[in-house]
């Protein structure tokens, strides 16, 4: 039997905004709404399920890896939106990027407070 994460649910203050904020980011589409919720799709088959949320929203984590030109051009797209990215995930080098594992990586928060990173190689993948 294989086992693959097909969905997560993403709580949102606005859960349309929220999808179209990461799928604008990314490059992605919006999708149709079903039920409560308005999905966006990652390319391996994944979909992220942003869903209105009320009262507090407790942060989460989403790592996508993406190759190097799809880094530059969604970290474009991160700067000319004016959000601030660290190259850690506890926000202390603001405006700069990491080399881990030989790669690109960084991190952004969405207007929820959800923690959003890109990479260019899987942590513990080796590299230079």
């Amino acid at each position: 039997m294989s086992v693959e994460l097909n969905h997560t649910i993403v709580a949102a203050r606005d859960k349309k905004a929220s999808a179209r904020f990461l799928a604008d980011l990314l490059g992605l589409e919006v999708g149709a709404p079903y039920g409560p919720f308005i999905p966006v799709q990652i390319p391996n088959g994944v979909t992220l399920d942003y869903m209105d949320a009320n009262g507090e929203i407790a942060a989460q984590h989403y790592a996508f890896l993406v190759s190097e030109e799809e880094f530059d051009t969604i970290l474009a797209r991160v700067e000319a939106a004016g959000l601030t990215h660290w190259a850690d995930p506890g926000h202390r080098r603001p405006d700069a990027i990491n080399r881990n594992d030989g790669g690109r990586g960084t991190y952004f928060d969405d207007p929820n407070g959800h923690r959003l990173e890109i990479l260019t190689r899987p942590y513990g993948s080796g590299g230079a």
